[in-house]
């Protein structure tokens, strides 16, 4: 075996383990940003019930709407 086979043998496995070691750890500790929305809300929470009209609604309009920030349940020019 010459000697760059041998080294571009150690680069591939270098490489082939980096990329494992770093699916290993996205999957055993997720940074945050995989877990909640920007607002905070965890992916995949179920709507709520609207208790005025029995329709659901979005946890994230909720929070949108609590916070502030225009969106599609937001109020049109009130002050």
């Amino acid at each position: 075996m010459s000697a760059a086979r041998i080294q571009m043998t150690f680069i591939a496995l270098v490489g082939f383990a980096t990329t494992v070691g770093s699916f290993v750890y996205l999957l055993a500790k997720p940074p945050a940003y995989l877990r909640a929305t920007r607002d905070g809300v965890p992916f995949f929470t179920p709507p709520v019930i609207n208790p005025v009209n029995g329709k659901s609604l979005n946890v994230n309009t909720l929070v949108r709407d609590y916070k502030g920030v225009a969106g599609p349940g937001a109020a049109a020019g009130v002050d």
